[in-house]
């Protein structure tokens, strides 16, 4: 791997201020927050603003903020953007980290297709396989993506619908469904216990686009073999970090 540019790095942190706060910034702030000398700030500004990065603010001398050419960027990442492809290379890290089968699916009327997926190693694992279609409400994605829907939009899907059992541990009644994705709203994270599988839990948490909707979930399928309380909470925060993760390259800024 080459050197850094000591230059690019300061141009480059110089742009991520931007993504705080109100997306204004002077000079002085920008010298307080990077402890950077003045000098080299007014230099990198002025080159930073005649290549159009940064614009001044109307009405306010000496105020910047971001230019046209960072939206022309990303609007050229976004139009290479692939879910499916960012999704599998996010669940092989989660996978490579937890060595447990990691699934990335999307919502379709009342049921879950896997765009991605990644096998765990063990000999003893989830069998399933990317394009494969499973009833939402008995699987931890499909809970995590019902949950994150409007009141309205969940009502139009589920409404007269049968939720057809996949085990003796699927939910069943419409009541019961309903608490569930309340708890799964409060929590940001789905919990399936054989709900699908007779000898499989998952956890699922959600994958966000760059508006901040929910356009995908990612979960962990653990045999009940490997299953314990413990476990559960180690997965929960390994499938929301991969989730956050894969919501990242899609644009998404945390709150954070």
């Amino acid at each position: 791997m080459g050197r850094l540019v000591p230059a690019v790095t300061r141009a480059l942190d110089i742009l991520e201020l931007f993504l705080d706060g109100d997306g204004t910034l002077s000079a002085p702030d920008i010298v307080r927050r990077l402890q950077l000398p003045r000098t080299t700030v007014h230099e990198l500004v002025t080159t930073l603003a005649a290549r159009k990065y940064i614009v001044p603010v109307s009405g306010q001398p000496g105020r910047y903020r971001l230019g046209v050419r960072p939206y022309q960027l990303g609007a050229r990442y976004a139009e290479h953007l692939d879910l499916a492809a960012e999704g599998q290379q996010v669940a092989r890290t989660v996978a490579e980290t937890c060595d447990e089968t990691v699934h990335v699916a999307i919502l379709e009327d009342t049921d879950v297709i896997y765009i991605a997926k990644v096998d765990s190693t063990h000999a003893v694992r989830m069998v399933s396989a990317a394009g494969r279609r499973l009833p939402a409400h008995c699987t931890s994605v499909g809970k995590m993506l019902l949950a994150s829907l409007p009141e309205h939009e969940l009502a139009a899907r589920l409404d007269g619908v049968e939720l057809a059992a996949m085990t003796p541990n699927s939910i069943t009644d419409p009541a019961a469904l309903r608490e569930a994705l309340a708890e799964i709203r409060e929590r940001g994270i789905a919990v399936e216990s054989r709900e699908s599988n007779p000898d499989v839990s998952c956890v699922a948490a959600p994958v966000r686009d760059r508006t901040g909707r929910v356009v995908a979930a990612l979960s962990i399928s653990v045999p009940m073999i490997r299953w314990s309380d413990e476990r559960r909470a180690e997965l929960e925060q390994l499938a929301a970090k991969g989730a956050a993760d894969l919501s990242e390259h899609l644009g998404h800024r945390s709150a954070a």
